[in-house]
């Protein structure tokens, strides 16, 4: 939903901060005060083009600011901000776009920067402005699809059925036709699979292997500088230098004098025990240091060996894998590679027999979701045509068509085409080349009129040059409406017609002042007496008398008890 809306140096508009509120907001106000240039505003948040010729003169910028709540239902709008980046955790969305005179623009959503393709995107799932043709989401086919598969629940559960068969029928296709593409290449692909293979297989390549082998070959590319490290180290222990004797001969020594001096003293006991733990342990360091001296060969043949398998294994690694684990899984890649191709001709025939199932179920799941859409475009197309008569277009035709598309498409094997004609003896044609933006901004009202209570799809709508010849009982109903509509999202709507008017839950004025060359427009909204009076004025024009107000105060007593009984409906 639209919070606020602010605008800075755009044409009129210096600077104007609107805040809206659900429901219905109305602007009025006299002609040429700058309502048009509001929405052109708005329209600047939602991605449409801004020409530098709407920068206010003597401005070289102009920005406008838009604040929207988030609603939960707004399906897809969370997932596509969080592929852009854009953190909506706090439930508002902060848009600001800025044209400088120089043709430079900048768009920031949530201190982001977008460009003006993603806006448009996302403004599509925000505000849905009826009035000119370029922005209106009626005309969209998948609009069009949405509103008839979402009218009735039987259709809704169809859809769904037939995308789950769609999707696993395209998904065996399309590994079919990459199947096929691949066999181009088998045969030259075959020979080196084959090869790779075998030259891994030879290897016989055991995990953590390399790892054992450069621990063997570090011992005995350097046997002999270990030899004379043990023996160093145990004649240090046992013999000694010269007549002093070694390490253990003296730990003997000290072992003994303090044995003596225990007879005599016994303060020095812990140091005697340590001495003799001590005594203990290198004896045992000693007999360890002779065995494994003695033990130890140098053999230059096995080294030799020893480094020729290194040399096997470290080739196979900056072939296929930095590590034995990697060229055994590249191994198992191409071993399930080989199978496949030497299993082509089976798996391309049990492929084609799964599309075909599929084809066949999904050739039936299209017939019955075709079926229901016939049935629901019949009775949506009868619903809106009543109430475009109801809104002053009684001659008025229209029509959903279901027409086969040709092909298997992801929401069915249809194409859904609104089909309107404004006057008797016209021919019906196609929505977007017949239709007036006035007529089909009602045609829009009759839609949402029909579908308020299903349709999920934007929270707020924009209704402009809706009331463009209409007057009187056709007025009346074409207010009641879009206070129906406003019941289920926020509605901003520009009019001339106090029957419009006074069905505000949110009355803004929008009026034009000068002050020596300048111009500029301002925005308020209105107490329930400034409503009333506007009202009257809108209804009876400049000169507002006594009967003019009350006729105005029983217009708003009157559209509060028709909005208390379309909300008891809900």
């Amino acid at each position: 939903m639209l919070k606020t809306l602010t605008v800075w140096n755009f044409a009129l508009l210096e600077h104007v901060q609107v805040e809206f509120g659900a429901g219905l907001n109305i602007l009025t106000g006299e002609t040429g005060a700058g309502k048009s240039i509001l929405i052109d505003a708005l329209g600047a948040i939602l991605g449409q083009r801004v020409s530098t010729d709407a920068i206010r003169t003597g401005c070289d910028w102009l920005r406008v600011e838009a604040v929207f709540s988030l609603e939960e239902k707004q399906a897809g709008l969370h997932e596509f901000l969080t592929s852009q980046a854009i953190d909506d955790a706090d439930g508002l969305l902060i848009i600001t776009r800025q044209v400088t005179r120089g043709g430079r623009s900048m768009v920031l959503v949530n201190g982001c920067h977008i460009t003006l393709t993603v806006l448009k995107q996302i403004g599509a799932f925000l505000v849905d402005i009826h009035g000119q043709n370029e922005n209106l989401a009626l005309l969209k086919e998948e609009s069009q699809f949405a509103l008839l598969d979402s009218y009735d629940n039987a259709l809704a559960e169809a859809l769904g059925n037939y995308k789950n068969i769609y999707e696993s029928w395209r998904t065996k296709c399309q590994e079919q036709a990459e199947k096929e593409q691949a066999s181009r290449e088998y045969a030259q692909r075959l020979d080196m699979l084959r090869w790779q293979d075998k030259e891994i297989s030879e290897a016989e390549l055991k995990e953590h292997e390399d790892e054992e082998l450069e621990a063997r070959i570090r011992k005995l590319s350097h046997a002999e500088k270990i030899s004379g490290y043990v023996e160093e180290s145990y004649s240090l222990l046992e013999v000694g230098h010269q007549d002093n004797g070694g390490v253990l001969a003296a730990l003997a020594k000290v072992r003994r004098n303090l044995e003596d001096m225990s007879r005599y003293d016994d303060s020095l006991e812990n140091s005697r025990n340590m001495v003799e733990e001590a005594y203990i342990s290198l004896q045992e360091a000693a007999a360890e240091l002779r065995d494994y001296g003695e033990s130890l060969e140098f053999e230059p043949a096995l080294l030799d060996k020893l480094q020729n398998r290194m040399d096997v294994i470290d080739r196979l690694c900056r072939k296929y894998g930095a590590t034995i684990a990697d060229v055994l899984a590249h191994q198992q890649k191409v071993q399930a590679e080989l199978a496949d191709i030497e299993n082509y001709d089976d798996d391309m025939a049990r492929l084609a027999e799964e599309i075909k199932r599929l084809e066949k179920d999904l050739a039936a799941s299209a017939a019955q979701l075709t079926k229901l859409r016939q049935k629901g475009a019949a009775t949506l197309g009868a619903a809106i045509g009543e109430q475009l008569t109801a809104l002053g277009m009684p001659q008025a035709v229209f029509h959903i068509r279901i027409e086969p598309a040709g092909k298997y498409l992801p929401n069915g094997h249809d194409d859904v085409m609104m089909y309107f004609s404004a006057n008797p003896g016209e021919t019906e044609k196609p929505l977007a080349k017949v239709a007036s933006g006035g007529e089909l901004s009602r045609i829009a009202l009759a839609i949402k009129t029909v579908a308020a209570a299903r349709d999920d799809a934007v929270s707020s709508m924009v209704f402009d040059e809706i009331d463009t010849g209409i007057g009187g009982r056709t007025a009346q109903m074409v207010a009641e409406r879009i206070a129906l509509v406003a019941q289920y999202k926020q509605v901003l709507c520009i009019t001339h017609l106090p029957q419009i008017a006074c069905m505000a839950d949110n009355h803004l004025y929008i009026a034009k002042s000068s002050a020596g060359e300048s111009t500029v427009t301002q925005v308020r909204p209105l107490t329930e007496r400034e409503q009333i009076s506007e009202i009257a004025r809108m209804a009876s024009g400049v000169d507002v008398t006594t009967a003019s107000l009350d006729n105005a105060k029983e217009m708003v007593s009157h559209a509060k008890l028709v909005k208390q009984k379309f909300a008891a409906g809900k």
